[in-house]
């Protein structure tokens, strides 16, 4: 019998400039030569001077992709992107619950690098009821994780060293009991440094900023599917979060423009 390439899932929204959302997921599965398949939760219409429009996907339909790969393909691990409302967050839940074996990277997509809300308070109360309990990792940035506390996130994101991360991931960890990983880049030092802690030891991973990238837009979609890809290729959760840290810091630094003005993250094979 021929071997079984392992497969990877993003249950995320699309980027109709293909620089973030499942674009990036699935730029990010095949760098690691796996197979990706898609769960689309919004359409949007965007370029990199903003986004114009968003068309969420109703529930059922989510759900109904969900169950169109859900045991047929060989998933090994899946991440969550942006899930537009609470009965599309409900109805995921619902489907990858039954599915232990497929370890879950949650990226909680609720605040804009701009520092604006993306999600309704329902859809933030649904993450935090329904689908962060199954997460094999949390990966919030500093301002998502802040919210997810239940604390102002004013001034988060202007914290220059690793310790409000360390306590972000502290406190989600003893609310959800799930690994967390919050994510640096929106601090203010020269360094990404972000912070992953599974219930017994703080690990800091940090990497220098790329000096004058061409794009960084679908950073923070690219490294949770990277560490999704990792996972499902079998290393623990402290090498995929380190290979995954690599794989982003390559992305940014092979940048290139696809326009006037208009870059994309570049394709770093693993």
């Amino acid at each position: 019998m021929r071997a079984i390439t392992p497969c990877c899932l993003t249950v995320a929204g699309s980027d109709s400039g293909g620089n973030a959302g499942v674009q990036a997921d699935l730029r990010a599965f095949h760098a690691y030569g796996l197979h990706g398949c898609t769960v689309f939760t919004s359409l949007t219409a965007q370029n990199p001077s903003g986004v114009s429009g968003i068309h969420a996907v109703p529930a059922d339909f989510v759900a109904a992709q969900l169950d169109a790969v859900l045991g047929v393909y060989s998933i090994r691990a899946m991440k969550t992107g942006m899930l537009p409302d609470a009965s599309a967050i409900e109805a995921v839940a619902g489907r990858v619950s039954s599915h232990p074996e497929i370890a879950k990277v949650i990226d909680p997509v609720m605040v804009a690098t701009s520092g604006a809300r993306l999600v309704s308070p329902a859809a933030v109360e649904a993450i935090k009821s329904v689908l962060l309990p199954l997460a094999s990792v949390l990966t919030p940035n500093l301002p998502e994780a802040a919210v997810l506390c239940g604390i102002d996130d004013a001034g988060i994101r202007d914290a220059a060293d690793a310790s409000v991360a360390q306590e972000l991931a502290r406190r989600l960890f003893g609310e959800y009991g799930r690994p967390v990983l919050v994510k640096g880049g929106h601090g203010a030092g020269r360094s990404a440094v972000d912070v992953l802690f599974d219930g017994r030891e703080v690990r800091e991973f940090s990497m220098p900023w790329v000096e004058n990238p061409v794009s960084t837009h679908g950073t923070g979609c690219s490294l949770a599917s990277a560490i999704a890809a990792e996972l499902a290729l079998g290393r623990d959760l402290a090498a995929a979060v380190s290979g995954a840290k690599q794989y982003v810091h390559d992305a940014i630094a092979t940048s290139f423009l696809v326009g006037p003005g208009c870059g994309v993250l570049g394709f770093a094979p693993r």
